[in-house]
């Protein structure tokens, strides 16, 4: 039986975010709250269990935001700093909760936020004030947490191997610019992907809107929402009206409950 879920876009710009530091343009300058874009992230409920999907710079400003502290487990996309350098804001939940927390990657990923925060993972480091975690290395296979399946979804962020996740029938792809066919696979009948599309233009790494609207209409999700959106995309209100029906742009805060 599939998890009751509900997923939160905790954040939906790409690694600079919206607005840009010093950027004068009509986006970056807009008073409409749907185009201020922390760096891309999520929050899956499943049941009563919390998965965050990335720790971002962004993660302790977008978990008070939408009043969000329950994290089970993490889920890591790849190790690229807009999607790790939160880390050390899991503290707090770790003292709420008294919580270790497993982070779940690649272990090329693992690897990696293990160099940069060697002194969470040390074992003779016995500092208090650290925060506490698990690193579980995950493959292409599915894995079992708290007894929620989890698929892993092999995508290519350029010539990057990195993973999007699929609990039940939500799928979460971020930074994706090549999903392979037996990835695409893995995506069938679904009632919600979200979806990166970083802007009209092409990008070596990431999947444009036009990209993003082929895969769309390949894979023919329920709806699908997208994210890692650049302020070259344009304004939410200019840009939303002109995709397809059941594609939507996302939006920092923005909750979507699956039936």
């Amino acid at each position: 039986m599939n998890p009751k879920l509900e997923i939160t876009l905790l954040g939906t710009g790409t690694s600079q975010g919206i607005p840009v530091i010093g950027c004068p343009c009509k986006v970056c300058s807009s008073s409409d709250p749907r185009d201020k874009r922390l760096r891309t992230a999520a929050f899956i409920q499943a049941d009563d269990y919390g998965f965050a999907v990335d720790l971002g710079p962004d993660f302790r400003a977008q978990m008070i935001n939408n009043k969000l502290s329950n994290v089970h487990a993490v889920l890591l996309t790849h190790e690229h700093n807009d999607h790790i350098s939160g880390l050390d804001d899991i503290r707090p939940i770790n003292f709420r909760y008294n919580r270790n927390i497993p982070i779940y990657g690649s272990s090329r990923t693992l690897g990696e936020i293990n160099r940069r925060f060697d002194y969470a993972f040390d074992k003779e480091y016995h500092y208090p004030g650290k925060p506490h975690v698990t690193g579980i290395a995950i493959d292409d296979e599915p894995f079992i947490v708290n007894g929620i399946s989890i698929t892993p979804i092999p995508v290519d962020h350029g010539d990057m191997p990195i993973y999007g996740f699929r609990i039940g029938n939500l799928a979460y792809i971020t930074d994706a610019k090549f999903i392979p066919p037996d990835s695409k696979a893995l995506l069938q009948n679904l009632e919600v992907l979200v979806l990166n599309a970083l802007r009209f233009e092409p990008h070596n790494t990431h999947l444009n809107i036009e990209e993003a609207i082929a895969l769309v209409s390949e894979l023919k999700p329920g709806k699908c929402f997208l994210t890692h959106i650049s302020h070259d995309t344009g304004l939410h209100a200019e840009v939303d009206t002109m995709l397809p029906a059941g594609i939507k742009l996302g939006f920092d805060g923005l909750r979507i409950q699956l039936t």
